[in-house]
């Protein structure tokens, strides 16, 4: 039985002295529950303006949590302290006497509290990890968790403020166990050839007889017994969301006074050869080819589409099921089937696993690296593979954890790793023995992968072109900046400060103004460019969303137009920690979705019709000229009408009409080319290209439409 327990915290500027105690929510971080105490208010209040630079006074200090151990053990039964997740480096304390220390936040803590009854535990945690050295600005702040398995986004990135958090972030409690416990059950498998069956067995430690049982997800029992090993015949496989039913089946382990459960997904995944990047480099010397990053799952091939995960909370111990599954939900419904666990912002708690494993999302699972170089110090080394190895038997069982990542850009110039480097090599150690059939990867991205860009124009160059001509095997980060909404804008911004745009200290905290590049992420220099000066906040913003829109479905919709070549196309990013005044988003904080979301979720449907363009903005008198191709990722064969046409200031222009025939399930098809001469229409601003589908898969383009070439001359403004 579990007896949760009640908390209060209190600070330290030693770790001795303590200050006044105050109530404090298990799980959660410390530094809310001392904000709310010291009257910072609530999250609304604390993304306002600069308000999280309150935080800063306090990143240096020790922590404590205390409780009294309150629990109920029969005869015969022992009780235990549990916790599932402390952040980061802590010591625990009982009546006084410290017990037990630990570095790590993802190792579970097990204490035998059976004569403790009653007595004071207290948590003491320490300043969060800095390595010796690492300068204090902006661009560097990550540096200085280079030493450590803490998440590198508390200490400062273009969308995360610099807030370090601590504490208790999972649950915590005093379990009484009986003679029977069940200390572990896991379920292990081997598919047969053709994958019609399974050979199930249970790796399990208990003193005392166990009866399993596996029921299907219409609640049949396929199998009842006390033999740990058995064959399931006629099993139902697991696939991704577009691809299958995420079918899982139910098991429990029993003993006299126990019980586990959880489920189980059968499938097989690889990584393979791109198709036609097996042959590079063409001319010697042979070395190193792209590498193989095409999911094959169930031997089928598939297009994996979907989006770059940060943590959806700047305080992440305060996440819950229902909010992950708020987000998880617009996932699935944009018609993604992967996700990509950006190392920087860490591992997620049991429920989001859970979520994906229902919803078919498969996941891109990295280590806690991103962008530094992670030094093979003896006691980094030591830390990492313990914490590395409870990662690894904690979530090999979901069938959604589609491979293992080193972590985030760590073969780049900034971060000076490669293949030598002893962190990698033991990932991949501890990954081969601990979880042998899944994939690993050093890292994100490697030869033929690309990473960026992350505007819709640089250099001279729009996204248009760039990813025309990117040949990557996968694009797994790739970005178009957007404001956000007025509305969330307004929970952020002082009204005074809203319009017209300066670069006040609320933008800049808010990542609009310095987060990557002066003018990055509102991008008021590429807005000027195409639409000129705007005359309010709330034409900016369309001007913004129309850019982000168009800018994302260029993208994924090429990626996809170059399967097999590409396999992936993963954008940065899906969600945000707090409410970012402009970043590269789809989903704003909580859980809002912009429209870019809705432009992403019609670009990944499974069939439609698709037109590759050259670029967004066009005048009278210019050809106007599109390839029309039908996309199709989906497991089924299909045919399709295709019209085609411009509406123009009210007018609406036929272009063609495309039989596409055959298209195949997994393949995509080129049809014609689509050429007209843009008539003269002085009033209008835009115009937009139809694509309509006679079985419904139409698409739309919203495209700039400038008369004689003009926009409207530009105002400067203080920035």
């Amino acid at each position: 039985m579990k007896y949760y327990l009640n908390w209060e915290g209190c600070k330290s500027h030693d770790g001795i002295e303590k200050e006044s105690f105050f109530p404090c929510e298990v799980p959660g971080n410390i530094q809310y529950d001392y904000a709310k105490m010291m009257g910072w208010g609530d999250l609304d209040e604390i993304m306002f303006a600069t308000n999280v630079e309150k935080f800063l006074s306090i990143e240096d200090d020790y922590w404590f949590y205390r409780t009294k151990l309150d629990f109920d053990a029969k005869n015969g039964e022992k009780a235990v302290f549990v916790a599932e997740g402390i952040d980061y480096i802590f010591d625990i304390i009982i009546d006084g006497e410290m017990v037990y220390s630990h570095e790590g936040m993802y190792t579970k803590t097990e204490i035998d509290v059976s004569d403790k009854k009653g007595k004071a535990l207290e948590v003491r945690i320490h300043p969060h990890p800095k390595r010796p050295g690492a300068v204090a600005s902006a661009d560097t702040f990550r540096s200085a968790a280079s030493q450590s398995f803490k998440p590198d986004s508390p200490y400062g990135w273009d969308w995360n403020p610099r807030l370090m958090i601590s504490g208790i972030w999972k649950d915590a409690y005093v379990e009484t166990r009986g003679q029977s416990y069940i200390s572990s059950c896991e379920p292990f498998y081997d598919l047969n050839e053709d994958r019609t069956s399974a050979s199930v067995r249970f790796e399990t430690v208990c003193d005392g007889e166990v009866t399993y049982t596996l029921s299907d997800m219409e609640g049949n029992v396929v199998y009842e017994g006390k033999d740990a090993s058995f064959t399931l015949d006629n099993i139902n496989l697991w696939w991704c969301n577009g691809q299958g039913t995420p079918y899982l089946y139910t098991w429990k382990a029993k003993s006299a006074d126990d019980e586990k459960s959880g489920r189980i997904g059968f499938r097989t995944l690889r990584l393979v050869h791109n198709g036609g990047a097996d042959s590079e480099p063409a001319t010697f010397p042979k070395s190193r080819y792209t590498v193989p990053i095409t999911v094959e799952l169930n031997g089928r091939r598939i297009f994996s589409k979907g989006s770059n995960w940060v943590n959806p909370e700047l305080f992440f111990g305060r996440i819950t099921g229902e909010r992950y599954r708020e987000l998880l939900d617009l996932a699935k419904e944009g018609n993604m089937n992967i996700l990509r666990l950006w190392g920087g912002s860490g591992l997620k708690k049991t429920e989001f696993y859970e979520i994906c494993d229902e919803y078919g999302i498969m996941l891109f699972q990295e280590f806690c690296l991103a962008c530094n170089n992670y030094e093979g110090t003896p006691e980094y080394l030591r830390v990492l593979e313990q914490e590395a190895t409870a990662v690894i038997k904690d979530l090999r069982r979901h069938p959604s954890i589609a491979f293992w990542c080193g972590g985030n850009e760590l073969f780049n110039n900034w971060s000076g790793m490669d293949d030598h480097s002893h962190a990698l090599r033991l990932l991949n150690k501890l990954c081969y023995e601990l979880d042998f059939k899944r994939p690993y990867i050093m890292t994100s991205p490697l030869h033929g992968m690309k990473h960026g860009c992350y505007v819709f124009e640089a250099e001279g160059k729009t996204v248009y072109e760039m990813f025309r001509n990117g040949h990557g095997t996968a694009y797994t980060e790739f970005g178009v900046s957007g404001i956000t909404t007025l509305e969330r804008l307004k929970k952020i911004i002082p009204e005074n400060e809203l319009f017209p745009i300066e670069r006040t200290k609320s933008w800049v905290s808010h990542h609009g103004f310095g987060a990557w590049g002066e003018e990055r992420w509102l991008c008021l220099d590429i807005l000027r460019k195409y639409f000129g000066e705007s005359e309010s906040i709330e034409e900016l913003i369309d001007h913004s969303h129309q850019l982000q829109c168009e800018g994302y479905k260029a993208i994924y919709e090429e990626a996809r137009r170059q399967w097999p070549y590409c396999s992936m196309a993963i954008n940065w990013c899906f969600d945000e920690p707090w409410i970012c005044a402009a970043n590269n988003s789809l989903v704003a904080y909580p859980a809002v979705a912009k429209p870019a979301f809705y432009a992403v979720k019609e670009s990944l449907r499974p069939k439609l019709a698709s037109a590759r363009l050259q670029k967004i903005n066009w005048k009278n008198g210019e050809n106007f000229t599109a390839e029309l191709w039908y996309l199709n990722d989906s497991p089924e064969n299909t045919s399709d009408t295709v019209t085609a046409y411009i509406e123009l200031d009210g007018e609406k222009y036929e272009l063609a009409e495309w039989k596409t025939g055959d298209v195949k399930a997994g393949t995509n098809k080129l049809g014609i080319a689509v050429n007209f001469t843009l008539p003269d229409a002085p009033n209008a601003t835009e115009m937009t290209l139809h694509l309509e589908s006679a079985n419904g898969n139409s698409s739309e383009y919203r495209l700039i439409y400038n008369y004689k070439g003009m926009v409207k001359k530009p105002k400067m403004l203080n920035i």
